[in-house]
């Protein structure tokens, strides 16, 4: 294939996307369309709802009315995803979708990328941008999922904890 796959969102009647997704991958099973189309997702949050009987964990639809679909657009597969029942098209101009950018994708999490840190808790680092950059400190919280880190920096005698993104910290040897 010369075209590369692309993240596209279909608009879908309400309630409908669980149905539009799992259709969509059976005719991809069906036809023999895994070089077309590589993926659908429907992005999903975790949230705590509370409720008389106490607090309550469900999944929710982030965007309720749509599906993400990872594919390489050509008139195939276009009419495999528009003629699915429950699809009311793609979102973009005209019948065409429009595939999402580099950052729409990374603000959604709909791709995940590993990230690799060269510095552990305890490990002394240097903040690299932002409004404290330059700034040495320690390594006090790392979390790979929020693509966080908290370190401990000392400002004005004080020692006060930051959050900062991972690529915004690199280690130092002192």
């Amino acid at each position: 294939m010369a075209e590369e796959a692309k993240w596209y969102v279909v608009h879908t009647y309400s309630g409908y996307e669980n149905t539009v997704a799992t259709t969509i991958q059976k005719t991809v099973e069906n036809r023999n369309l895994h070089d077309l189309i590589h993926e659908v997702s429907i992005p999903m949050e975790t949230v705590t709802e509370v409720t008389e009987n106490g607090p309550k964990t469900v999944e929710r639809k982030v965007f309720p009315g749509y599906v993400l679909i990872k594919m390489v657009m050509t008139d195939e597969s276009w009419h495999v995803v528009r003629n699915v029942r429950g699809v009311t098209g793609f979102v973009g101009s005209g019948n065409k979708g429009i595939p999402l950018t580099e950052e729409e994708i990374a603000a959604l999490g709909v791709e995940k990328r590993e990230i690799v840190v060269g510095y552990q808790i305890g490990d002394n680092v240097k903040i690299t941008a932002g409004a404290l950059e330059s700034f040495l400190g320690v390594v006090d919280e790392i979390d790979l999922d929020k693509n966080k880190v908290r370190v401990v920096v000392s400002m004005f005698g004080r020692e006060t904890p930051v959050e900062l993104a991972l690529d915004q910290v690199e280690p130092v040897s002192l």
